[in-house]
């Protein structure tokens, strides 16, 4: 089956069986390796993207299902040589170390702020849930998602 999927911005079309996850067209198919596979079970969100500007696990997401909509990756957060601020506030304190989960939780991050434009810790915390890394602790990428927050 043909799917035609807007990646950053980029229309972007392949052949894939129905049964592709669509983290794996990313990653396979279009080369966008910041998408990353974790568990593909949902339980980790380092494959975490934007869908239609929501966060989506793509492990999650066949990618018929992605047939006609926008995505975004880490990739397509960067415009212009700048980074994102949400990109940026994880640089700057620090909330990542092996950067395994950092795509997904910047991602995950982006989507909590275009709903939540000032949110506190608690609702940092509650939103990235269901995104685990094994390195961090958690501290510094909660307020690396606060500072953001103040600079957005």
């Amino acid at each position: 089956m043909k799917v035609s999927i807007k990646v950053n911005g980029q229309l972007r079309q392949t052949e894939v069986e129905p049964r592709r996850l669509l983290v794996h067209v990313l990653r396979e198919n279009f080369g966008l390796t910041g998408t990353n596979v974790g568990c593909d079970t949902t339980q980790c969100g380092a494959c975490t993207v934007l869908m239609n500007g929501s966060a989506v696990k793509a492990c999650n997401v066949f990618a018929v299902q992605a047939d006609g909509a926008e995505i975004t990756t880490i990739e397509g957060l960067k415009k212009n040589g700048e980074y994102h601020p949400v990109q940026q506030a994880f640089w700057d304190l620090h909330g990542l170390q092996c950067g395994f989960c950092t795509p997904g939780m910047i991602l995950n991050a982006v989507d909590l702020l275009q709903d939540h434009a000032q949110p506190n810790y608690a609702e940092i915390r509650h939103a990235i849930e269901g995104n685990l890394c094994r390195c961090t602790g958690y501290e510094n990428i909660v307020r690396a998602i606060r500072q953001a927050a103040d600079k957005m």
